[in-house]
């Protein structure tokens, strides 16, 4: 088994890997030529890499469907258009779409015990509750308070990281504070809910919406 695939996954055999189911100024810059960024296709990539170390695996199967995609493709663009910054952005979307494919495996393949599984529940309750009160800061005006959406992703982040304590490695953990630390900020989420991201934070509505409605949050 392949070293790094191991520090990430502690305790887990390769057998039973294999035998696993698939898993400054803010003001935005004119929009410049169409990218070809797209976070389904970084997720497929994530997953092959992840999948490629695992013996037996030969089709991979998008844990990031065609809807989560699209609010990742927004909020990459969020991100650009908020640092300025493509590179910057790009590794955000990246350390999301690693993370979640890495918890997702951890949890399709039966890593967790049950003190672990009660705070995934809790975890998927607590990304519910954020995805709610996005959704109602969008659509009811001058209800929007950064200030609760932050609390709300800080809350998950520090769950998230109880989950995988002893799963992930450090890196992997990086990743996790990385990602929410992001997204949390005062900042960027005034600026989303602002005059300018009103277009972004429309198509974010839709597929939060949506993937709440599946029963995907």
């Amino acid at each position: 088994m392949n070293r790094r695939l191991s520090r990430d996954f502690p305790g887990t055999s390769k057998a039973r890997l294999a035998s696993s189911t698939a898993v400054t100024d803010h003001t935005p810059r004119s929009p410049g030529p169409m990218e070809s960024f797209s976070s389904k296709s970084l997720a497929l990539q994530a997953e092959k890499k992840l999948l490629s170390k695992m013996a037996g695996r030969s089709v991979a199967h998008l844990f990031i469907d065609e809807t989560s995609s699209e609010v990742l493709d927004e909020l990459y663009r969020v991100s650009k258009e908020y640092t300025h910054s493509r590179p910057q952005a790009q590794r955000v979307i990246k350390d999301l779409i690693k993370v979640a494919v890495k918890v997702a495996v951890l949890h399709r393949n039966g890593s967790f015990g049950p003190s672990e599984l009660a705070l995934a529940t809790r975890f998927r309750q607590k990304l519910r509750q954020g995805a709610m009160t996005a959704l109602s800061f969008g659509e009811v005006d001058f209800t929007f308070e950064a200030a609760v959406l932050a609390g709300l992703l800080i809350e998950c982040r520090d769950v998230l990281l109880e989950l995988v304590e002893h799963h992930l490695t450090p890196k992997s953990h990086g990743r996790i504070r990385h990602v929410f630390d992001h997204f949390s900020d005062p900042g960027l989420l005034t600026a989303l809910y602002g005059p300018d991201f009103t277009q972004h934070l429309g198509k974010i509505c839709d597929g939060l919406r949506k993937m709440l409605d599946e029963g995907k949050l």
